[in-house]
């Protein structure tokens, strides 16, 4: 086990560098100049070059780059708030992203299991028709259209929630986000739930478990859903990044201070700092994510991981 995991770290190591050169790449080739004042002049344009390093050897700026990126040091803001610590603003806003993420994560995860598996084990029944409605509704619709019903219903009709998101009230404000994000994990989670389980309860692992006299939970727990969970995991890990991340639209709707809207202000704004900074934090989580998945998947068949270790 340590050798597997040893290699999955290796590989994750080596996939942020490749990253951190292609975001290093992007951003040497972005049309433009963060310094696009037209009240500069060439003189206070150059100095400002200087001041921040730009107008180094490319090399030079690469090194420092890297050096400064892997120690969370990402520079300043050239536009959006001249001068402030990128890792600033970021850290004011990325944990309201990620705990709302987090929460729809949670949610759609645990409503999707449950739905696919009374899916599954109710098949061409009513219950399986209703649960099937349910996840297609939930794959169709956009969040924001769930934002936006919830936020009449429960935050203008009824008033149980704040329509609009509110620091001092941070765990009544993400309800309604929240549940909005977390229709579509939840939809695709039912999905895949119900057609792994079926598949795996039809196999002839199960059948064998069955005449050896093993029912009930242990049969469906120990056997049935853990190799359905393989395929399930890896439909969850793009979206745990995808929503922790924050989602632009339903940000706006509710007028969440998070990284998305922070993300959209910096491109249109050609503030490079803040948007390298951000894709190299998305990158980040994504590999983390997936290293965690990888490893799961070793914890959960051992298969996986004795055939990885001899390739």
């Amino acid at each position: 086990m340590k050798k597997y995991v040893l290699k999955r770290i290796v590989t994750a190591v080596m996939t942020l560098l490749v990253i951190l050169l292609v975001l290093f790449i992007l951003m040497q080739l972005m049309p433009g100049s963060p310094f696009n004042d037209e009240k500069l002049n060439d003189s206070q344009r150059a100095a400002l070059y200087a001041k921040y390093g730009l107008d180094k050897p490319v090399l030079v700026q690469f090194v420092n780059y890297v050096k400064n990126m892997l120690t969370g040091d990402f520079g300043v803001s050239y536009n959006i708030s001249k001068n402030t610590p990128i890792s600033q603003l970021i850290r004011t806003r990325l944990p309201i992203s990620i705990g709302i993420g987090g929460a729809a994560v949670a949610l759609g995860a645990i409503v999707g299991l449950i739905l696919g598996l009374i899916a599954a084990f109710h098949h061409d029944t009513i219950l399986d028709t209703i649960c099937t409605i349910i996840s297609v509704i939930g794959v169709s619709v956009p969040s924001y259209v769930f934002a936006l019903l919830l936020s009449y219903q429960f935050g203008f009709r009824l008033g149980w929630f704040p329509m609009l998101f509110d620091a001092k009230h941070a765990l009544d404000s993400s309800v309604l986000p929240s549940v909005s994000l977390s229709m579509f994990t939840m939809a695709t989670i039912a999905r895949f739930t119900r057609s792994e389980m079926l598949e795996v309860l039809d196999s002839e692992y199960m059948l064998l478990a069955e005449s050896k006299g093993m029912s009930g939970a242990p049969l469906i727990f120990h056997h049935a859903l853990r190799n359905a969970l393989i395929p399930i995991i890896t439909v969850l890990a793009p979206l745990i990044v995808d929503l922790m991340t924050g989602s632009l639209v339903v940000e706006k709707i509710y007028a969440i201070p998070g990284v998305g809207s922070l993300l959209v202000n910096a491109i249109q704004s050609n503030d490079y700092n803040v948007v390298i900074s951000l894709a190299f934090i998305y990158s980040a989580m994504y590999i983390g994510i997936m290293l965690a998945v990888d490893i799961l998947y070793g914890v959960i068949d051992p298969r996986i991981r004795l055939a990885k270790e001899d390739g």
